[in-house]
């Protein structure tokens, strides 16, 4: 075979011919704190709404600070579009009956799925600390909202272990006892090498964890602030990726094309190994998960089985 014939050979094989098969996504959104942010927040929902998601997902700030405009962020998605909206419930800052009582509210406006989290500390602490009468840890605030409805229930997991954790083993424990107490799904933090994300899948296995284990992707613009959300989760940014951002700070046109480049072949990669769930953290921006979507064969108004 002659090197030309390599070349073609290797241009048939590209990850972007493949067929990406049956693609379900999801998008996660924090509530707006402003009328601009408001605004950015429903033009990204707009914008991402036509790609038909399985869910989307609002945030829900450290302590319950964001939780009135998380609700109303939900209530808000309920009322004016077709998605399926998805809360995200924590541990901190409540009292079993208070959790309890929100969890309802939801169930009677016409939720059906909750993201329960244990939760971050209380800002100026390094050390999580169960309320008072509350939910100790998310295993058992999975257990509670099982309680009171059939909802579907994603929960968290870590491909380089949470924060907390003295090992893998410990975090796996506590991610089957998440799983054990009726979640039915878990979504990872983001990473940003492949082999992280299959490594950990064959880890949760082995552990007889069968619910899926969906792939968090962040696209990346900002590496500051990502080494940021980096630190409070335990994910490794790695020297490549910094390196590719390298003198972009005044080129925010380029640094989304390095963006969408690079999470782009993270997808089809994950794709190519069997993977056809995405859980996109858009920061509540839209074109960078609507370009990586679109990457991945989804496009507006197109049945599943008609892709490819």
């Amino acid at each position: 075979m002659t090197p030309g014939q390599d070349y073609l050979r290797g241009l048939q094989s590209s990850l972007f011919s493949l067929n990406p098969g049956d693609i379900s996504v999801s998008f996660e959104f924090f509530p707006p704190a402003s009328e601009k942010m408001e605004k950015t927040l429903w033009a990204s929902i707009q914008k991402l709404a036509p790609l038909s998601p399985n869910f989307v997902s609002v945030t829900y700030g450290a302590g319950g600070s964001t939780r009135e405009r998380t609700h109303a962020t939900i209530k808000r998605i309920l009322k004016e579009t077709d998605l399926t909206p998805a809360a995200h419930l924590t541990c901190v800052g409540a009292t079993r009956d208070q959790v309890d009582t929100i969890v309802k509210e939801y169930w009677d406006e016409g939720v059906r799925h909750i993201v329960a989290l244990r939760g971050d500390p209380p800002a100026g602490t390094n050390t999580y600390i169960p309320h008072p009468g509350g939910y100790e840890n998310a295993a058992d605030l999975v257990a509670g909202i099982r309680k009171i409805g059939d909802f579907e229930i994603s929960v968290a997991c870590y491909p380089e272990t949470h924060p907390d954790s003295p090992n893998l083993a410990a975090d796996l424990d506590n991610l089957k006892r998440k799983i054990d107490a009726g979640a039915t799904r878990a979504i990872t933090q983001f990473f940003f090498e492949t082999d992280q994300y299959f490594r950990f899948l064959d880890h949760v296995r082995s552990y007889g964890i069968e619910v899926p284990v969906v792939p968090g992707i962040l696209p990346v613009t900002n590496v500051k602030q990502l080494k940021k959300f980096a630190k409070l989760c335990g994910t490794t940014v790695p020297v490549w990726l910094s390196e590719l951002f390298e003198g972009l700070d005044d080129h925010p046109e380029t640094r989304t094309l390095v963006a969408a480049t690079v999470a782009g072949e993270m997808v089809k990669r994950l794709n190519a190994g069997g993977v056809q769930d995405f859980h996109f953290y858009t920061l509540n921006r839209a074109p960078l998960a609507y370009a990586i979507c679109h990457l991945l064969g989804l496009r507006p108004g197109r049945e599943k089985n008609d892709q490819g």
